[in-house]
């Protein structure tokens, strides 16, 4: 089998690995092995030289594409990938059916309807942008937008 056939498989292997971890890293030795197929193509270079591509181009990848990476999907350190209800937490919503003290109301967020309660025990009319500050089951905790 040729050399640059193997590097491309194994870049494809290593794209496909990545969608079952965080990080990148094996994207960016993805992309190093992307290139070592791209050299391999190459008439008259080695392995050894297809080796040399692959470490530079994983190394250039990886302090080149991978921070980039991180800043747009936002995985920086400090910080989690929120999801399910979680990641309504700090999202603004609408009231659309009134939430009193000890009364749960209805507030829209991002097209879907919830419970909502206060947070703080007051009114809330329907109309008003709110803040998710908490979820409780099924219930948003709310409070106002100031």
């Amino acid at each position: 089998m040729e050399d640059w056939l193997l590097w491309f498989l194994l870049a494809i292997g290593l794209f496909v690995g990545e969608m079952f971890t965080a990080g990148f890293w094996l994207a960016c030795l993805a992309v190093g092995a992307a290139v070592a197929g791209f050299v391999g193509l190459i008439p008259g270079l080695g392995f050894v030289t297809q080796g040399i591509a692959f470490a530079a181009a994983s190394i250039v990848s990886m302090a080149g594409l991978r921070p980039r990476l991180m800043h747009y999907f936002q995985l920086g350190p400090g910080s989690e990938l929120r999801t399910g209800v979680d990641a309504l937490l700090g999202k603004t919503g609408i009231v659309t059916e009134r939430i009193g003290p000890g009364l749960p109301g209805r507030v829209k967020v991002e097209g879907e309807d919830w419970r909502g309660a206060s947070s703080d025990a007051t009114v809330i009319e329907p109309g008003t942008q709110v803040t998710i500050i908490q979820v409780d089951g099924t219930t948003l905790m709310v409070e106002k937008e100031l």
